[in-house]
């Protein structure tokens, strides 16, 4: 059996964590080649030891100095790359057979695009690559062979869910398929009081009912903007439209999305919630590989509820079907502002009701920039920094509220 060679950006958050759970249990299939890590270098460190990594990538020369100051004495350092740089061309190198994209934020989008220019295995677990530049990242897989796999419970279920070719392994398009159904816990305020949404902390939004995630990543759940986001990756990975991705709440996180078939057929895949289990089935695909996670009990769970999403309740949920019917650069209007509101949520400058107004203001002032949809990596980057910068000085206005006439 060949071993295969793993480069994990991100390694330090919750997915680059149970990446590396996944992989030890694997010796005689993987090793990690090389591990990147932002601003923890004592995690990173860690990571490093862990998994022997031959190389490490961080983002400064500040960072790097953390890194050497935090590593053991006596103990060989290995390689140490630094800059946004170093994250593409080690993902591109002939070094790395597989690409795990855990880098949350467009921060990750150049090593994705990289990867998949490399002809790599790219495990995607960044939402930002398809919600930002879809058309351009699915097209530059398919020119290089790249092969694209979903890391995100609900897009791993889906991909799980359609129907095989055996010739090629793959996804056999929308044969058959009728409609996409992804499945949402509805976060931590599924059932709060609405006029208590306001007030509601940082603290409370990053307290995620079934899923241990970053604290951008669980505002996201708590708002659904998420949910939003995933719409539109479903819309790029499985060739879909809009109208026939639906959202539905599913608070106990078992039921991880749902495929609909012509002939009144649902086929659904279910589990644990735990990242490992996409993480093991993407990196293993097309064998299936031990995760490290117990077989599901049903009879333990007792029962399954569905509900349907409660608009007011979760306004950037329909906010981000509005900007996927706009365009390419609505979405990466969506996504930017959406980083940057809640970056100030996080920071107690904003509140939690002001993250969807900010999402929404934005989206209107890029409507009113008409800007065509992007053709390369450098204009998908050009329009978010701009965004970033409209968004970055929204004001409060008095009696402002949120508008969903035009969205779904």
């Amino acid at each position: 059996m060949t071993v295969q060679s793993i480069t994990i950006l991100g390694a330090t958050g919750s997915i680059g964590q149970s990446t590396i759970d996944v992989v030890k249990r694997h010796p005689d299939r993987y090793r990690v080649h090389a591990v990147s890590g932002h601003s923890r270098m004592p995690a990173l460190v860690d990571v490093a030891m862990q998994t022997q990594a031959r190389c490490v990538i961080v983002p400064d020369l500040a960072a790097q100095q953390g890194f050497l100051e935090a590593w053991p004495d006596k103990v060989p350092v290995p390689e140490i790359r630094v800059g946004p740089e170093a994250l593409a061309l080690t993902a591109a190198s002939e070094e790395t057979d597989v690409v795990m994209a855990a880098i949350v934020g467009i921060a990750g989008l150049p090593a994705v695009f990289a990867a998949a220019q490399a002809g790599k295995k790219v495990l995607l677990a960044n939402k930002e690559a398809l919600v930002a530049a879809g058309s351009l990242l699915m097209a530059t897989a398919r020119q290089n062979g790249a092969q694209i796999l979903p890391i995100d419970s609900e897009h791993n279920a889906i991909f799980q869910c359609l129907p095989i070719t055996p010739e090629s392994g793959q996804a056999a398009g929308k044969s058959g398929v009728t409609g996409l159904v992804l499945t949402a816990s509805g976060g931590p305020f599924r059932q709060l009081p609405m006029e208590q949404l306001p007030g509601v902390t940082p603290q409370q939004a990053c307290a995620h009912p079934n899923w241990d995630m970053g604290r951008k990543i669980s505002v996201d759940s708590a708002t659904m903007l998420n949910k939003g986001l995933e719409v539109i990756e479903a819309h790029w990975l499985f060739d879909m439209p809009a109208s026939q991705i639906d959202v539905v709440i599913h608070p106990q996180s078992i039921v991880h999305s749902m495929v609909q078939y012509a002939d009144g057929s649902v086929l659904a895949q279910m589990g644990n919630p735990d990242m490992r289990t996409p993480i093991a089935h993407a990196l293993g695909y097309p064998d299936r590989i031990q995760a490290g996670v117990g077989v599901l009990d049903l009879c333990h769970h007792g029962k399954l509820e569905f509900e349907p999403v409660q608009a007011e309740r979760y306004p950037c949920l329909g906010l981000a079907y509005a900007a996927m019917r706009a365009g390419q650069s609505a979405c990466i209007a969506l996504n930017a502002a959406n980083e940057v509101a809640v970056d100030l949520f996080l920071r107690g400058m904003i509140q939690y009701l002001d993250i969807p107004r900010i999402v929404e203001q934005t989206l209107s002032w890029q409507a009113c920039e008409s800007q065509s949809a992007p053709s390369s990596l450098e204009e998908v980057m050009s329009i978010d920094m701009a965004v970033r910068t409209f968004a970055s000085q929204w004001r409060p206005i008095r009696g402002s509220t949120v508008n969903l006439s035009s969205t779904s």
